[in-house]
């Protein structure tokens, strides 16, 4: 793990982005509160930031801005994008663009419950306090990672890795809904689960494209009821063979 400082293209840009996404975008709802402090090339790069070209493919690195928005009198807190991919071996930045916060594996080394793969070590951002300030960490092992702002978990502030193209099916992420976790905090949780399997588990609709295997066996059906034609062949044969029996009683 290292801290360190980037100038990266479109976060900066983002920044007024993160502040119109609001908690509501935190529980899933970014469209109800695009009316703040807001322009549209703005609200689009939120849009663009909550799961379109930012999860459409795993990649080598990828950076999650990590910010404190004020709307009106309430304040907001969270990761942007909510969910981010990369390939295993793959980096993650966090970029502190505002507040004051963590970036924590669901880990027993955190004092956490896992929520990560078996066999993985846990990770800790440590408290980020300047503008500007980053935390990265490598991945190795394919899997579904959340992971959570410690100050603000209970505000909402969880967000997610996917390694990989993991088995949505094999990750413990997925599987496991802390009991002794709040009801926000749980309820994040299953929408942050939601996102992932729509985002990995896609594919597996097209094991559904086997129904057209189906398809075949109509066509084979039909095949081989088109043998029955031959059954005609067998009755030209025994028509056939009749004509002889007559020729012959003909002849005696």
């Amino acid at each position: 793990m290292s801290e360190h400082r980037l100038t990266r293209r479109g976060l900066l840009a983002g920044t007024a982005g993160l502040a119109v996404a609001g908690l509501a975008g935190c529980t899933g709802a970014p469209e109800a509160s695009n009316d703040q402090n807001s322009g549209d090339d703005q609200a689009g790069h939120g849009d663009e930031a909550h799961g379109h070209d930012t999860v459409s493919e795993p990649k080598a690195s990828r950076e999650v801005a990590v910010n404190t928005a004020r709307n009106g009198d309430s304040t907001e807190y969270h990761f942007d994008p909510h969910v981010t991919w990369v390939e295993p071996g793959g980096t993650v930045t966090w970029r502190l663009e505002s507040g004051s916060h963590t970036a924590t594996a669901y880990h027993p080394g955190n004092d956490q419950p896992q929520l990560v793969p078996d066999g993985t070590e846990a990770w800790d951002s440590g408290m980020l306090s300047e503008e500007g300030e980053t935390f990265e960490h490598t991945f190795e092992n394919e899997g579904v990672y959340h992971y959570l702002c410690t100050p603000h978990e209970t505000f909402g502030m969880m967000a997610t890795v996917i390694v990989g193209e993991p088995h949505v099916e094999d990750q413990r992420a997925l599987q496991t809904i802390p009991e002794d976790k709040p009801e926000e905090v749980r309820g994040k949780l299953k929408e942050l689960n939601t996102m992932v399997r729509d985002i990995v588990g896609g594919g597996h609709e097209e094991d559904g494209g086997h129904e057209d295997d189906g398809g075949h066996d109509e066509s084979t059906s039909t095949e081989e009821g088109g043998h029955e034609e031959d059954g005609g062949h067998d009755e030209s044969t025994s028509t056939e063979e009749g004509g002889h029996e007559e020729e012959t009683h003909t002849e005696g």
